[in-house]
């Protein structure tokens, strides 16, 4: 009988309390709404509700949400509505429109909030009021100045003539023209007024402009603000918004409204009605006045519209984008990287010009079987006396020519240069082959080094962030009492070396641009970026690097797979076919020197004479001789050198003694191919786990750095704790950025060692090797 009673009591007391419970309408009234304002009105509802909790229940009626379209006369009608509205409560009014017409009533019948941003520049506000002083009527109020947005704009580009954007409705009221007359003369600038209902009239109204202040454009949509953005890059403007730093992200250049400031103001908004609620009179309410301006620039459109980003101003500045070259002439992929290397490289044209120049070695000595064909002509004069007593075989003057054939029918010693050269064309066209895989590893060592290096930047910058976050929370411990002076003094340390780390990434980065364009014979100050590249997608996609690491990973499969890679590695290396080409040249050579030197030499030679004419002295022969015009002769000839100072046995030696010093080089070779296969598949396996590793280390030092974070705003551990969880965070960070990149410098490696780049062969050639490793391992089993 006792639980029945003790369950009625209990419902009727939860009854009572709920019956205690108040029930606030509240209406709203705005100067404008679109599709994303939407979310921050639910946002506020949901704020609103979550503050003041178990208070009290606070409704949205629809119909009393009010929008003025930026109509004067609409927003005094709508405020008149509102207060002669019984069900409504409290009133909420937010925008320029609802705080002339709010800011100008004698006396509040129903408690009204007045909510929104003040220019300090338009309006005039007493900063050091503590409260509003008027029964039923607060307000909150976060501040902007456009002369301090317009000395920021001045300061970061120089304009000289700027476009000051707002809205019509808006422009027609507020005194917008004595305000920026003032401001852009003590700036030394001049300045358009360009107020605006569409988009389109805001672009037709740039003409002569170098810079733009979006003075409005709150209510602009993603789309629109997107649309600018382009417009405004294209015509190489700088604008400078005051709304927030989502249009930033979108492509506007730069704005000095903080991060949270919208959150900011929904949780004192909740704030205050909750105090409202608790029973307070808002004439005794606090007017917070925040002011937390923070400079946020685009870095890629800052590159876009060529405004460089001074160094100076990291510190004091939040970054937005990437460290992708937004400027960038030439943007890479890996492949059109090494197919600009190969066909543009400085050294590897200098190499193919040994190539060329062994061809015509082959060519000369070729040369040795070919004809040699001579001519000559000599005029001749002779003393007359003995001219005369010749009987006309020595005139006195006489003019004759001649026609000389010589050509080498059999030469061993020609035969073995032909093929020693030939020899070393091929030795000469395996070494252009190392270089180009050389230069093929190089320039994609570079490339995903540039990667690295361009990850790492990001890195910094996002770390540079948090230690701004953790100096706020440092800051307002402090001035909560939960922490001293040197905590806040300890972040701003830190902060400092965070930037200085931040310009060497950047700078870094740079560098690395600088070889990558060394590489690719581009001029080292050309602006080019590199495509970031992920295993299994793009290019590496067909290339199934997970196959290679399955089998690396696989104890019983790894030896086998290493030993058919060697074998495969021999097999194409270019600097063993070399030396073997090398080795042949000697070989012939002491041939030469050997059973060669009993080969004779033959060589055929033929002359034709003519004498063209004979005059003076002794030119008339002896009656009964005819002298003869035209003769010729022929000759075979066969040389043996018998002994020629012992130097071919000379020679013989130094081909035996070449033969077995590239030998040696050889054996030496097959055993550095046979070590870098196996250091480069341990390499891999190291870089495949450090790969999976380095994720779970980046979500759990993400995950404790949040955590240590939030205890640090509660007091709850010191800022050594925090500034260890940070630098875990930022280490963690690093290591998987880098992870993927130092896997594919590593495939890379090993397919250097192998002669066989995947990337570089089609499907068929690389389907064709894992079949010859099916065949090596079948028949190793």
């Amino acid at each position: 009988m006792k639980k029945p009673i003790i369950t009625i009591l209990f419902c009727l007391c939860v009854l009572g309390l709920f019956a205690q419970k108040k029930n606030y309408n509240i209406g709203v009234l705005v100067d404008l709404t679109t599709e994303e304002i939407e979310p921050i009105r639910k946002k506020l509802e949901r704020e609103i509700q979550a503050v003041v909790g178990e208070d009290a229940i606070m409704n949205f009626p629809a119909d009393t949400y009010l929008v003025s379209n930026f109509d004067l006369n609409r927003a005094q009608k709508n405020y008149e509505q509102l207060v002669n509205d019984e069900a409504i409560d409290i009133i909420l009014a937010f925008g320029v429109m609802n705080n002339m017409i709010i800011k100008n009533q004698n006396n509040y019948p129903k408690p009204t909030f007045l909510f929104g941003a003040l220019n300090l520049d338009l309006i005039d506000v007493d900063l050091t009021q503590q409260t509003s002083g008027i029964e039923n009527f607060t307000y909150l109020i976060q501040t902007i100045s456009f002369k301090e947005d317009l000395k920021k704009l001045k300061e970061l580009t120089n304009f000289n003539n700027v476009g000051i954007v707002i809205e019509q409705k808006v422009a027609d009221i507020l005194p917008l023209k004595e305000t920026f007359d003032t401001q852009l003369a003590a700036l030394q600038s001049s300045y358009i007024l360009i107020p605006y209902n569409t988009v389109e009239e805001i672009i037709a109204g740039l003409d002569g402009v170098d810079a733009v202040y979006l003075a409005g454009g709150f209510f602009l949509q993603s789309d629109q603000i997107k649309r600018l953005a382009k417009v405004f890059i294209d015509k190489k403007l700088p604008c400078f918004t005051t709304t927030n730093k989502n249009d930033v992200i979108d492509g506007l250049f730069a704005t000095n409204q903080g991060e949270d400031q919208l959150d900011i103001l929904l949780r004192r908004i909740a704030l205050s009605i909750e105090a409202y609620v608790s029973g307070e009179k808002l004439a005794d309410l606090p007017v917070f006045i925040e002011s937390n301006p923070r400079l946020t620039i685009n870095y890629n459109t800052a590159e876009k519209i060529d405004v460089p980003i001074k160094y100076s101003l990291i510190n004091s500045t939040d970054f937005v984008g990437d460290f992708k070259n937004a400027i960038s002439n030439k943007q890479y992929n890996l492949l059109t990287a090494i197919d600009q290397v190969l066909t543009q490289n400085l050294s590897l044209a200098s190499q193919q010009k040994d190539v060329e120049l062994s061809e015509q070695d082959v060519k000369t000595a070729n040369s040795n079987y070919l004809p040699n064909l001579t001519t000559s002509a000599s005029a001749v004069y002779v003393d007359p006396d003995q001219a005369a007593q010749s009987f006309g075989q020595n005139p006195e003057y006489s003019t004759t020519g001649n026609i000389t054939l010589e050509q080498v029918i059999f030469s061993e010693a020609a035969n073995a240069n032909i093929a020693i050269q030939k020899q070393l064309l091929k030795a000469q066209k395996e070494n252009l082959n190392a270089t180009q895989l050389d230069l093929i590893f190089e320039i994609a060592n570079t490339y995903f080094t540039t990667l690295i290096l361009k990850a790492n930047a990001q890195v910094q910058l996002r770390n540079l962030d948090l230690t701004k976050r953790n100096l706020q929370i440092a800051q307002q411990n402090f001035e909560a009492g939960q922490s001293g002076k040197s905590d806040v003094l300890r972040f701003q340390s830190e902060m400092a070396q965070n930037t200085q780390s931040l310009v060497e990434a950047a700078n870094q980065l740079e560098q690395g641009f600088v070889v990558l364009n060394q590489l690719l014979n581009n001029p080292t100050e050309t602006e080019i970026d590199v495509e970031n590249v992920e295993m299994n997608k793009g290019i590496f996609k067909e290339y199934n690097y997970d196959q290679l690491t399955q089998l690396l990973d696989n104890p019983k499969l790894r030896e086998i797979f290493t030993r058919f890679l060697i074998e495969e590695a021999k097999k194409n290396a270019p600097e063993l076919k070399s030396l073997n080409y090398n080795i042949d040249a000697t070989k012939r050579s002491e041939r030469l020197y050997g059973s060669g030197r009993f080969f004779p030499t033959v060589a055929l030679q033929a002359q034709y004479n003519r004498t063209f004419n004979r005059s003076g002295a002794g030119s008339t022969p002896t009656q009964g001789i005819n002298l003869l015009d035209d003769n010729y002769n022929v000759a075979l000839s066969v040389s043996l050198p018998i002994f020629n100072q012992n130097q071919n046995n000379i020679n013989k030696q130094n081909a035996i003694i070449q033969k077995e010093q590239l030998t040696i080089n050889k054996e030496n070779l097959e055993l550095g191919i046979s070590a870098d296969v196996r250091n480069n598949i341990l390499n891999l396996i190291n870089q495949f786990s450090n790969i999976e590793l380095s994720e779970i280390s980046e979500m759990t030092a993400k995950e404790a750095l949040e955590l240590t974070q939030t205890s640090y705003s509660s007091g709850s551990v010191t800022v050594i704790q925090l500034l260890d969880a940070q630098t875990n965070y930022l280490n963690a960070q690093l290591a998987k950025t880098n992870a993927i990149y130092n896997f594919l410098i590593n495939a890379i490696q090993l397919e250097r060692s192998l002669g066989y780049y995947f990337l570089l062969n089609t499907e068929d050639e690389n389907n064709k090797f894992r079949q010859r490793f099916l065949e090596y391992q079948t028949n190793k089993n």
